[in-house]
């Protein structure tokens, strides 16, 4: 895939054909194995309804999304982050990254990296004090994370099973923004 130039766009409006895109990237990068919520073999009805939550949570206030775009802001979808809010009231000061991907082909070049910096600059300027995200082991991402500046603050032992005599650890990460 020849790369044009990546556009990171902040909280974009979530018409039809992005929605579609949205679907797209996440059985995509699930298929490449990506630890996004699946494990391949995946279907898109599978995927669907998990990617429709988290739209609505963006369209109900409770998250803001980033999306990674070529070329340009109507470009092709090829990455994503979520800032999850937290509900409970003792908890606001910081909120929870979620579903954060780039797709296969582009994966390896930094493309990651830098969206994840915009993503903490979101939780920033928004005026968060701390980003807390999960992790499944095995799959050396928290090696990435830990590159960008989180540090590991919990294990669960075998807490994701993704098939049976597959059990992974369930990982805690958090980064302070203050």
């Amino acid at each position: 895939m020849a790369v044009m130039t990546l556009t990171h766009v902040r909280d974009p409006e979530l018409t039809p054909a992005l929605r579609d895109a949205l679907h797209r990237l996440w059985l995509e990068v699930s298929q490449a194995g990506g630890a996004v919520g699946f494990v391949p073999p995946v279907t898109a009805d599978e995927v669907r309804p998990v990617a429709e939550r988290q739209i609505e949570d963006v369209l109900a206030g409770r998250s803001r999304m980033l999306a990674v775009c070529e070329g340009g802001p109507e470009g092709r979808l090829v990455g994503t982050a979520f800032l999850q809010f937290n509900a409970h009231s003792l908890m606001r000061h910081w909120c929870t990254v979620v579903a954060v991907m780039i797709h296969p082909e582009l994966q390896g070049g930094g493309h990651g990296r830098r969206m994840l910096r915009e993503t903490i600059g979101m939780a920033r300027e928004q005026g968060f004090e701390a980003l807390r995200l999960g992790v499944r082991g095995g799959m050396g991402t928290e090696d990435f994370y830990a590159r960008c500046g989180f540090k590991e603050t919990g294990r669960v032992p075998a807490g994701i099973r993704v098939a049976a005599g597959d059990d992974r650890d369930d990982i805690t990460m958090w980064l302070p923004l203050v």
